[in-house]
């Protein structure tokens, strides 16, 4: 789903941990355990965290294995179990498997998800961390008024949006049902990433569809909007594992990561990673110390 600083950690982490992608990998029929991510910053960073954490659990056994690629190619990995875990997003996640939910609010989309997880399947704790979908907006048109979604709705025919190219497909009709929102003109920028950013900052586009733990937002003081009517469904990371292919402990490890991990620590993951330039391997090992996760 996300940035494309995940394209500069492939190669810090092949380089780390040799190339996984050469082969190999049979996750759960020989007793590795395979992480896998997709080819973003954050799902890299969660797959390193979740590998140390095995590893102080007492795992010998486990590889990382980036990237993965789409959703699709995930699960099917996951159900021929040439991968063990990948970190992923509960709404997206609940979306793939129930394309007709309505739940929006944490405690209903997971609750739905691990309802609808197919067999074979497991999901384990979700985190407090979330990282989701936010409309932002410059500190001048805040200032004007515009604090929330349904203050945006009243704007919108002044306003051009930049944002993903699948904005129109996916919440067009619905930003215009729930706050009638119909906007001057919907650019394509890029999925979060630096076009939209530049594009905002430059006034080009005066609201941006950027993602809540983008160290972009605060760097350029840009103002997040309120979805006060839960447009955007919760997207706490949660660890989807191919059922049966970890223990008992390596799970338990995994659900102590989920409960230390908050959105203002995944935020912070992510300034080291994209704006501190720090090693992913160097930035897991540091939040497993953190939070007390080290063996």
């Amino acid at each position: 789903m996300k940035r494309l600083a995940g394209l500069i950690a492939v190669a810090v982490l092949v380089a780390g941990c040799g190339n996984p992608l050469a082969g190999g990998g049979e996750g759960g029929s020989n007793g590795d355990i395979i992480i896998g991510a997709s080819d973003v910053g954050e799902s890299l960073l969660l797959a390193q965290i979740y590998a140390g954490a095995l590893k102080n659990a007492g795992a010998t056994n486990v590889t990382v294995r980036p990237p993965v690629g789409s959703r699709e190619v995930v699960v099917k990995a996951l159900q021929d179990k040439s991968l063990s875990v990948v970190p992923d997003y509960s709404g997206n996640l609940l979306r793939y498997f129930d394309k007709d939910t309505q739940a929006t609010k944490p405690e209903d989309v997971y609750a739905q998800l691990k309802a609808k997880v197919p067999a074979g399947f497991e999901v384990l704790d979700q985190a407090p961390a979330e990282d989701k979908d936010l409309l932002v907006v410059g500190k001048q048109l805040a200032d004007s008024g515009v604090k929330t979604f349904s203050d945006l709705g009243k704007r919108c025919g002044e306003l051009v949006f930049g944002g993903p190219g699948q904005w129109s497909s996916r919440w067009k009709d619905k930003i215009k049902t729930l706050y009638g929102c119909e906007f001057k003109e919907i650019r394509t920028t890029d999925t979060g990433g630096p076009v939209t950013v530049a594009a905002l900052k430059s006034g080009d586009v005066q609201v941006a569809d950027l993602f809540s733990t983008s160290s972009t937002i605060a760097a350029n003081g840009f103002v997040p909007l309120t979805d006060d009517k839960n447009m955007f469904p919760a997207q706490n990371i949660v660890p989807l594992i191919a059922k049966g292919t970890l223990s008992e402990q390596e799970a338990a490890a995994l659900n102590r990561v989920s409960a230390a991990l908050t959105t203002d620590q995944l935020t912070q993951l992510n300034v080291e990673f994209t704006e501190e330039k720090r090693n992913p391997l160097d930035i897991a090992e540091d939040f497993l110390a953190r939070n007390n996760l080290k063996s």
